[in-house]
């Protein structure tokens, strides 16, 4: 009964608000339940930086110009097929806000599955949107750091795209990108760093995609009535309702608690528990749906960016983070600010090592041990310092004992989020294979 209250209440809890950037503590009761709780929990601020979970590695700025929506979206007509989309979702996921400039249509889905896959959206013709997101690997890339078509280090970690349609800012740490479609700018018109490179052959690539057969056909069925069908921002706006379509929630936890007792192993509830406890405290970052309190969907009522410092680094004692990856202040400029970066859904985290925002820490267990201890200790080199201290540091990041038996259930719990459906699904996969 517990459970299927849970479930209940599920989609009206995700629309509570957060305390943004804050890392005040949060109230509510304490302790272990007798049954894992629904995922649904906290929708308090909370730290994390544990995983590698949005549409682009890069942080960047770049939008393209002309006038804006609210959302990011380039307002005006597009010519487009009215929305038909119907969401196929279990009873504990809301459906996905979708900017009204963009509606969804499976023609412009497919569309979108097909420029995401192709090498031909890079100026060098190299690199697909694909090259970092691998779907075997939750689209993520398994590098530390990916590297772009020309060969250019990206100073952000691949983030997992398993269900971007529900976040609240897209990379690691730019408070400005709400909507996908104005995303796909970074990867495509970045130039320093360069990933795909399109901004040095923007109209060498269009013409590329108009004279093939393929897509004259997809490009008329996504906007018949569009006067001018392959542009950059029909490409954008395809790409972004293919995203939007990358939904996990087939994992084995999502079967116990829709009702399944056996669809997890008991070292997996025992996970679970610890999980959501107050002693551990992850879920105060980690809640919702999607497991991360960065997150909104179409009942959300409030803006719920979200960016936490976890105390990786300390290089001074006075909080610094290497340079390059300062997160939030990069935007913000305001010192409390360094080091904050968006907690990432964790969503199929066993699959999507490296971890952090910079692909600092190799395994899944080195990350519980990291948050154990409070932050990082870095001994020796140009980043040594004692994160544990750093003064920007959420609150909730404070440390934690654990037995090697806890930390075994807590990694059978997090081992449970992995969806095989979702890294499987033809439907997500390369449509030119």
């Amino acid at each position: 009964m517990q459970r299927i209250l849970l479930i209940a209440v599920l989609p009206l809890l995700a629309c509570a608000p957060t305390t943004g950037s804050g890392t005040g503590e949060a109230s509510g009761t304490s302790g272990e339940t007798e049954e894992p709780p629904n995922p649904m929990g906290s929708s308090t601020s909370g730290p994390s930086d544990s995983d590698a979970s949005s549409s682009g590695p890069g942080d960047g700025s770049t939008t393209e110009p002309g006038d804006v929506s609210s959302t990011g979206e380039p307002e005006g007509s597009t010519g487009e097929v009215p929305s038909t989309w119907e969401w196929d979702l279990p009873e504990h996921f809301p459906e996905p806000k979708v900017p009204e400039e963009n509606p969804m249509s499976a023609e412009k889905v497919e569309l979108g599955r097909h420029l995401f896959y192709d090498r031909r959206l890079s100026a060098n013709g190299t690199q697909s949107c694909a090259d970092c997101h691998d779907q075997t690997l939750a689209f993520t890339d398994g590098l530390s750091l990916p590297v772009g078509s020309t060969g250019d280090v990206i100073p952000r970690n691949s983030m997992s795209l398993a269900n971007v349609a529900y976040s609240s800012r897209h990379t690691w740490a730019n408070p400005l990108l709400e909507s996908l479609s104005q995303q796909a700018t970074i990867p495509l018109f970045n130039e320093i760093p360069t990933e795909l490179g399109a901004v040095f052959a923007e109209e060498e690539i269009l013409g590329r995609l108009a004279d093939d057969r393929v897509y004259a056909e997809l490009f008329e069925a996504a906007y018949p009535s569009d006067d001018e069908r392959v542009s950059w921002i029909n490409i954008r706006r395809a790409i972004a309702s293919f995203q939007r379509t990358l939904l996990s929630y087939r994992s084995p936890y999502d079967a116990f608690i829709a009702g399944d007792e056996d669809a997890v192993s008991e070292s997996a509830k025992r996970g679970a528990n610890l999980f959501f406890s107050e002693i551990f405290e992850c879920h105060h970052c980690h809640n919702g749906f999607n497991f991360t309190n960065a997150t909104e969907h179409a009942g959300t009522v409030f803006d719920t960016p979200a960016f936490f410092n976890t105390g990786l680094y300390n290089i001074d004692g006075n909080g610094t983070y290497p340079e390059g990856g300062w997160g939030l202040a990069e935007f913000t400029l305001e010192p409390q600010d360094m080091g904050k970066f968006k907690p990432p859904t964790l969503r199929n985290v066993a699959l999507t090592a490296p971890y952090m925002h910079d692909g600092s820490i190799a395994t899944l267990e080195e990350v519980v041990d990291t948050y154990a201890a409070g932050g990082r200790v870095i001994e020796e080199g140009p980043n040594a310092g004692d994160g544990r201290d750093n003064p920007y540091k959420s609150s909730f990041v404070s440390g934690f004992e654990m037995s090697e038996q806890d930390k075994a259930d807590l990694l059978a719990f997090l081992e449970s989020l992995t969806d095989e459906d979702f890294t499987t699904d033809p439907a997500f996969a390369n449509p030119w294979e």
